[in-house]
């Protein structure tokens, strides 16, 4: 099991030296609107210390793919783009929230916005095909968006497009502020493709009350193939992230020892 953790580019040499296995690094911040913010991006992974191996923020804020305003030509810009320097960083997974980006606008048809969605879906694949690199679908939950709040409801819009750069992401917090069974993992597992972690009140996992027997126990029956990275609050970096690396490790491996896998 590959551990990562969300941050940016310049903690990565933290992450190196307190053992993760990659840095999960946000996507629109290096802009991708030129060909020198291109070069720019693909100079600063390709120092990093520790692999790029996931990426996230996967839209610009500005940058709408669901209601009136989308720009269709900036966005299939933006994602050539973006499939440049994934493709450069030798990344895994890309994963697609960008909340802001893909909200229903109040009043927009709800069906269009749908469709619209599913729309950018296939263009991401279409810039990412052949790479070896996923688009995973990230539930957010309702405080944060209008559009997609479950693992579940993940699976059907990867279903609608059915290609095989399109997954799904499963998120322990929002899966939790929205009450989403665990079970779903089990449901949902062929589509699964990437992880993240956080604990109670959306801080590091390992010191709160989430149910980590159920959801690691889950991963395992599942024989989840893929990384997980930790997306959360913090109050003191360092000893908050080399606490959690080693609970995730030990529980990993306890639970690796329990299921016999």
């Amino acid at each position: 099991m590959k551990i990562g953790w969300c941050a940016d580019l310049r903690e990565a040499a933290l992450l190196q030296r307190l053992g993760f296995d990659f840095v999960e690094v946000p996507l629109a911040p290096f802009g991708l609107d030129s060909r020198a913010s291109i070069d720019t991006a693909k100079a600063a992974v390709a120092t990093a210390p520790l692999p790029t191996a996931a990426f996230n923020n996967f839209f610009p804020r500005d940058l709408r793919v669901v209601g009136q305003e989308i720009d269709s030509e900036r966005v299939r810009s933006y994602l050539a783009g973006a499939a440049e320097v994934l493709h450069h960083a030798q990344a895994d997974v890309a994963v697609l929230g960008s909340a802001r980006s893909r909200n229903v606008p109040d009043g927009f048809d709800r069906l269009e916005a749908e469709d619209q969605f599913l729309r950018a879906l296939s263009w991401s694949a279409d810039a990412l095909k052949g790479t070896g690199i996923t688009v995973v679908i990230e539930p957010l939950n309702r405080g944060e968006s209008n559009l997609i709040n479950s693992v579940a409801e993940g699976v059907r819009f990867a279903e609608l497009v059915n290609r095989p750069e399109i997954r799904v992401l499963a998120d322990f917090y929002h899966m939790d502020e929205e009450n989403e069974p665990l079970e779903t993992l089990r449901d949902c597992a062929p589509w699964l493709a990437h992880i993240h972690l956080a604990d109670t009140r959306r801080r590091n996992p390992g010191s709160g009350s989430y149910d980590y027997d159920r959801f690691m126990g889950l991963l395992k029956e599942i024989r989840y193939p893929g990384a997980i990275s930790s997306e959360c609050k913090l109050e003191n970096p360092e000893p908050e992230m080399r606490h959690s690396l080693a609970f995730l490790r030990r529980y990993w491996a306890e639970t690796a020892r329990q299921t016999g896998r």
